[in-house]
């Protein structure tokens, strides 16, 4: 952080345990992009998820409760993980295209 100790401080002894004795020169693990599905994407879902009679509201692109819900039991009807996210997986199962970038950041974390 660049924060210079006294020499008070530096006399306090540091627990080997404690994250103050961590290396600071570990190499980090680098976090994949988080996926995120456009308004048209959530649009496209809802109003399939319409069509299936799992969900009621408007196909506003709005990933609140109620789609999450039905995004839910869709995938739990579908043999996946009821997750409640519009995620990769799901768009691909409902028919629903990936964008370039989406598909460009699943190549990266799949590395």
């Amino acid at each position: 952080m660049g924060i210079a100790l006294t020499d008070k401080q530096k006399e306090i002894p540091v627990d080997p345990n404690s994250f103050a004795s961590a290396e600071t020169d570990k190499p980090t693990k680098k976090k994949a992009p988080v996926f995120r599905a456009t308004k048209d994407q959530i649009i496209a879902a809802q109003k399939l998820l319409k069509e299936k009679n799992l969900y009621t509201g408007e196909a506003n692109g709005s990933l609140d409760p109620a789609t999450r819900t039905s995004l839910k039991a869709f995938q739990e009807a579908n043999g996946m993980k009821g997750t409640g996210t519009l995620n990769a997986a799901t768009l691909e199962k409902m028919g629903i295209a990936l964008t370039d970038k989406q598909k460009e950041n699943m190549a990266v974390s799949s590395q």
